[in-house]
């Protein structure tokens, strides 16, 4: 990484937190983080979410025990944007992500961007990423480069040309067995645990299931009532046991707070081996609900009481902010998201219900409270990673009463189509300029995904 950068950043983050205070007192009452991000998994995929065909026992007993969102979104319906905002706390298009990193990309995440990962280091947390990146594979923009201690996994997504496990910077392995990769990864991130126990730490399990190609181990094979893509989500939340079940045998379970969510809805064009967005309109690539409105579960057992629901429109965008609250920082720093203080501990709304809609560094569509305006549309043509889409001219849905927006409200209500557009225009005046958007493949536009067949 740039020395240079590396100082400045070093100089910024101890600037911002000179207040600060990391006495050994204060480092053991912290609580642990665990993020748990699944890789297109929709709306409908998990049994607290509605499934009828798939169990997720472990996750439902989160939800049980903590608290779940019902309009929760990631902050783009792709890859690599999603994570870009989930770590910064920004719309995709202020860091410039705008798109999917390949394997041929020489880009990734600004190394001067603060990240979810730097904020804990000023904390004395104990760091690491175990699973999929997606952010840039040349070494400046790896993990180590953004504030993880530790790193292994794939560097980006499993369909793509030349996947290897990697630990650190360097390449660990380059035979992986697809059908293994839940297993290691959880093995992973228990050894992670046990190792960090004594210490404050943020792990960041970050899955490459169900994102096709996907495979389950030969303990879950025929296992769900939803044939393979059931039997892979059920793996996941065996994973997710194993997480609780570690944090529990160590006796940490009280202090930690563990978040489960998705990069992005269902890869729809995928069919049987793609997810379901449930009651929600289309899936991943897409700005409709299916697209970007995820399952999003938390629980600390210490601090969360058991069985909230909240219907806040919130995102991904807020956890960075929320954390920051948790940890009792005073930063004003440059975010596109809100603490989500008040739905974890008060069981009430934490303010602003409104949500920019991006793709591929484009707002299309914008959300206030109930109700959502999406702006004309070009449609899509049908490639291999997408389903036709026909063309639509603005749309006006109320959310709360048509979650599947299948009705049109635009010449109904007319003023409250205009009010959300000057409401969108004033928050995007806000946040611009954005930066130049990052070339993310040396071929525009070419598809470069390796044809593999599914088991």
């Amino acid at each position: 990484m740039n020395k240079i950068i590396l100082f400045l950043k070093i100089l910024l983050l101890a600037f911002v937190f000179a207040n600060c205070n990391q006495s050994e007192k204060k480092n053991r009452d912290l609580p642990n983080v665990i993020i748990i991000y699944a890789d297109d998994l929709g709306y409908g995929d998990l049994s607290c979410y509605g499934a009828r065909d798939i169990k997720t026992t472990n996750l439902d007993l989160m939800a049980k025990n903590g608290i779940i969102f019902t309009d929760f979104y990631s902050p783009a319906a792709s890859c690599s944007p999603s994570r870009a905002g989930l770590l910064t706390g920004k719309y995709p298009p202020r860091t410039g992500v705008n798109r999917v990193f390949f394997p041929e990309s020489h880009t990734g995440l600004d190394p001067s961007e603060i990240t979810l990962a730097e904020i804990f280091k000023t904390q004395n947390y104990k760091t690491g990423i175990i699973g999929k990146w997606h952010l840039g594979h040349f070494e400046k923009f790896l993990p180590l480069a953004q504030g993880f201690d530790n790193y292994f996994g794939i560097p980006y997504s499993n369909d793509m040309k030349s996947v290897v496990y990697m630990r650190g910077n360097e390449v660990e392995s380059f035979d992986v067995d697809q059908s293994l990769i839940t297993k290691t990864y959880t093995d992973e991130a228990k050894k992670f645990m046990i190792k960090n126990k004594e210490n404050p730490f943020f792990l960041f399990l970050s899955h490459n299931m169900p994102h096709v190609p996907i495979y389950a181990s030969k303990e879950f094979k025929g296992k769900s009532s939803r044939g393979l893509y059931g039997d892979v989500i059920e793996e996941l939340d065996w994973s997710v046991g194993e997480i609780l079940s570690t944090l529990k045998s160590l006796n940490i379970m009280k202090n930690s707070l563990i978040i489960f969510t998705s990069d992005n809805g269902p890869w729809l064009s995928m069919k049987k081996l793609g997810g379901s967005a449930g009651v929600l309109r289309k899936g991943k690539s897409h700005t409709f609900e299916g697209g970007m409105r995820v399952p999003m579960i938390a629980m600390w057992p210490a601090k969360i009481d058991k069985g909230l629901v909240s219907n806040s429109v919130s995102s991904q965008l807020d956890i960075l902010p929320t954390i920051k609250k948790i940890l009792n920082m005073n930063l004003s720093g440059i975010e596109d998201g809100k603490d989500l203080f008040n739905e974890f501990f008060d069981n009430s709304n934490s303010g602003d219900q409104s949500f920019i809609y991006f793709s591929n560094g484009e707002a299309e569509a914008f959300r206030d409270g109930d109700w959502k305006i999406k702006l004309p549309f070009a449609g899509y043509s049908k490639t291999p990673s997408r389903l036709y889409s026909p063309p639509h001219d603005t749309l006006l849905f109320n959310l709360k009463l048509d979650p599947g927006e299948t009705n049109n409200l635009i010449l109904k209500h007319r003023k409250k189509a205009f009010e959300l557009l000057l409401n969108l225009e004033e928050q995007l005046n806000e946040i611009k300029p954005f930066p130049k958007g990052l070339i993310t493949t040396s071929k525009a536009d070419k598809l470069h995904f390796k044809i593999i067949k599914a088991q």
